[in-house]
């Protein structure tokens, strides 16, 4: 998966987990596109600290993942409800995709 749609799925997650110093350089990198030059100019700090919150910020999010599996999780239930709408497409839904269904949905609630 692209690296941008991971990092913006780790931030929803875990984001509120980071104080708001980090939150807002986080977001100003990853989701308003500045560089490194702009966001150190925009809060009065140098390139390389801006760099350096950038990365704790995505190691932080990376170990909270690691530790709790939220993404995972939520990719996983999301893949499986594109099957099940995928075979319930059309006008007949066959006993074999009803059984496909059942199977599907008892793993997303065990999963929850």
């Amino acid at each position: 998966m692209e690296e941008k749609i991971i990092r913006g799925y780790l931030y929803d997650f875990y984001g509120q987990l980071l104080n708001a110093h980090q939150r807002e350089i986080y977001e100003a990198y990853a989701f308003d596109d500045l560089s490194l030059s702009e966001i150190a100019e925009q809060e009065g700090i140098s390139r390389q600290g801006v760099y350096d919150i950038i990365r704790r910020c995505t190691r932080s999010l990376e170990n909270y993942e690691q530790a709790l599996h939220l993404v995972v999780r939520f990719m996983k239930i999301k893949e499986d409800i594109e099957r099940i709408q995928k075979l319930t497409e059309g006008d007949r839904v066959t006993e074999n995709s009803l059984g496909e269904i059942r199977r599907i949905s008892r793993g997303i609630l065990e999963e929850l």
